[in-house]
């Protein structure tokens, strides 16, 4: 068998930590290769190898039958190996075709040709069915059409072997379907695709083949066809996983958090939220669905103190919170995991430690007269890190050292460890692999059930039914229907969350 991709016995090591550990995967032409593996099991280490980011210690690759030393990225674009990465690598304030050029511009004359390199990127958009806009500004399209721009970048390069780095963590479910059809019309054209994912109804749907690895080392390839989700995931993570929560009926009791009348004004100042209304009670998890862009995020800043409410009031045990600044509404008892972790959830250059104790720093006994001690910051770091089985070489590594699901777990940490009267969670398992979601959801859970009331803000349907107890629909600002979760469907939550109408015998209609 010939293979477009060899990586054979690949191993790749950091201070304290052996993140490759003899790897072998092999990629054939035409195929979409899944990568498996939990948070931190070594996944996106193995393809910034073979993107020429990282230099393995040991191992060769191979492509197309030649054993080559992939120095750098350039080396990688060379060999027609093109990476499309979790955190997008664009420049806010440029254009889709300046940012698709970055570093590759074509010249006429000493000048860059940006009309012929508009003509070019439109041209590869119509080809793949991308339907981008050359001409528009980064910062004016939406995260699904960033990630386009990404994958057009890279065929752009001449890239036939494409990676993609967990391409759907921050993918709405029609954009996610969207993604799907863009892959198999891709290898259709010849490309070969590496997925990097922990989403295992993805691949099912869309991988031929999948490796998995499990804290560094290879665990195995399956044919996909010949597996099931229940045998990948406890390849995955070396155990049974259980994907429905176990969990008693809700037994709610006050009104902890109201919400009354709220308008918000959204970035670009339009209504986001307009004249919502919503009590969520002590002892339940409200779930908040809806198509992202429908105000559910600025709800969320408005209760956080992150974003001005215009008008209407929000009250936490009977006192008024409405704009207060951040630190206040934390300290009258509100915890958030918030949905963006590296703009609102840590400060990716303080080490992991630093980070868990953010909300409490300024409390004993982490500091006395405005000077921190720093054995006990640390004291408290690793047993936390310990608890949520964060995996850092140490709580003094930097937290943008950290995989993405690691980085959200030290957050969870802290946020849960409070264990506040009301806790927000905004898409809480965004990019985690399933055993770290299900110990999140126990752990959402088991808030519940010590009277805590929980507000759960996620795209994911089925975690939204499979967690909450009641869910609230949002559609353009408003509250369009509240379900029991034991009561309705994902047909019913996507026909609600469409703008249609809930009907008395617990059918949705379109208006």
């Amino acid at each position: 068998m010939s293979y477009v991709i060899e990586m054979n016995d690949i191993r790749k090591e950091f201070p304290g930590i052996v993140a490759n550990d003899n790897i072998t995967l092999q990629l054939k032409k035409g195929e979409i290769h899944a990568l498996l593996g939990e948070n931190g099991a070594g996944k996106s280490t193995l393809m910034n190898v073979l993107f020429g980011l990282y230099q393995p210690e040991k191992g060769e690759i191979v492509v197309r039958g030649e054993k080559v030393k992939i120095t750098d990225p350039n080396v990688a674009n060379d060999l027609g190996i093109g990476m499309v990465h979790q955190h997008f690598m664009l420049v806010d304030k440029f254009t889709v075709t300046e940012n698709i050029i970055l570093g590759n511009e074509p010249k006429k004359g000493g000048r860059i040709n940006i009309k012929k390199a508009a003509k070019d990127v439109q041209e590869i958009s119509n080809r793949y069915g991308l339907r981008v806009d050359p001409h528009a500004k980064i910062e004016n399209i939406s995260v699904g059409m960033q990630q386009r721009v990404e994958i057009l970048k890279t065929l752009y390069r001449g890239a036939d072997v494409l990676i993609f780095d967990e391409p759907t963590a921050v993918l709405t479910p029609q954009e996610i379907q969207e993604l799907i059809g863009i892959m198999k019309m891709l290898v259709q054209e010849g490309k070969s695709i590496i997925l990097i994912t922990h989403k295992l109804k993805e691949i099912m749907a869309v991988c031929d083949r999948c490796t998995v690895i499990r804290r560094g080392k290879g665990i195995g390839t399956v044919n996909v066809s010949e597996t099931d989700p229940d045998k990948l995931a406890a390849m995955m993570v070396g155990r049974e996983v259980n994907f429905s929560i176990e969990k008693k009926p809700a037994e709610p009791k006050e009104t902890v958090l109201s919400v009354q009348n709220l308008t918000v004004q959204g970035s670009r100042g339009v209504t986001a939220v307009n004249n919502l209304s919503l009590d969520m009670r002590a002892g339940e998890i409200i779930g908040l669905a809806g198509i992202e862009g429908n105000g559910q995020s600025e709800l969320i800043e408005a209760i956080t103190g992150l974003r001005k409410a215009d008008s209407g009031t929000i009250t936490l045990n009977g006192e008024k919170i409405t704009n207060l600044k951040p630190r206040k509404v934390t300290e009258a008892g509100i915890g958030h995991i918030p949905e963006d972790r590296h703009k609102h959830g840590l400060v990716l250059d303080f080490t992991i430690g630093e980070n868990i104790v953010l909300q409490t720093y300024y409390h004993k006994p982490y500091s006395k007269n405005g000077i921190l001690n720093h054995n006990e910051v640390y004291k408290k770091a690793r047993s936390l890190i310990e608890e949520f089985d964060v995996r850092t070489p140490s709580e003094y590594t930097l937290a943008r050292a950290l995989s993405g699901g690691n980085q959200q777990k030290a957050i969870i940490a802290r946020e849960v460890d409070r264990s506040p009267d009301f806790l927000i969670a905004a898409q809480p398992t965004r990019g985690l692999d399933v055993g770290a979601i299900e110990s999140i959801h126990k752990r959402l859970v088991l808030e519940r059930d010590k009277g805590r009331a929980v507000l759960l803000m996620s795209l994911e349907l089925d975690e939204i039914l499979n967690v909450s107890d009641r869910i609230a629909v949002m559609y353009e600002g408003e509250i369009v229907a509240i379900v029991d979760a034991d009561q309705t469907n994902e047909r019913e939550l996507g026909l609600l969350m469409a703008g249609g109408k809930k009907e008395k015998e617990g059918e949705a209609k379109n208006d």
